[in-house]
């Protein structure tokens, strides 16, 4: 074996980012990409503080489980 056909970080991120983003296309991520921007949108209008976003991302997060659902973290993890 010439050649070194071990798995490197690189292609470890890779796939867990492939993963993440093939969860949330499943609909199985709570805190998908797609929540966290309309929260970040509602701060931008003004229609809700920044720690009111965050604090709302953390109990959607801790909800997740409960929900049959996910949190980004945990799909990473998996992939």
């Amino acid at each position: 074996m010439g050649l070194n056909m071990r798995r490197t970080k690189f292609d470890a991120a890779l796939d867990k980012k492939t993963h993440v983003k093939k969860c949330e296309s499943e609909g199985v991520i709570a805190d998908s990409l797609e929540v966290r921007m309309a929260l970040m949108s509602s701060v931008k209008r003004g229609e809700i503080t920044l720690e009111q976003a965050q604090t709302e991302l953390k109990k959607i997060q801790r909800t997740a489980k409960k929900n049959g659902m996910k949190t980004r973290s945990q799909a990473w993890n998996e992939g």
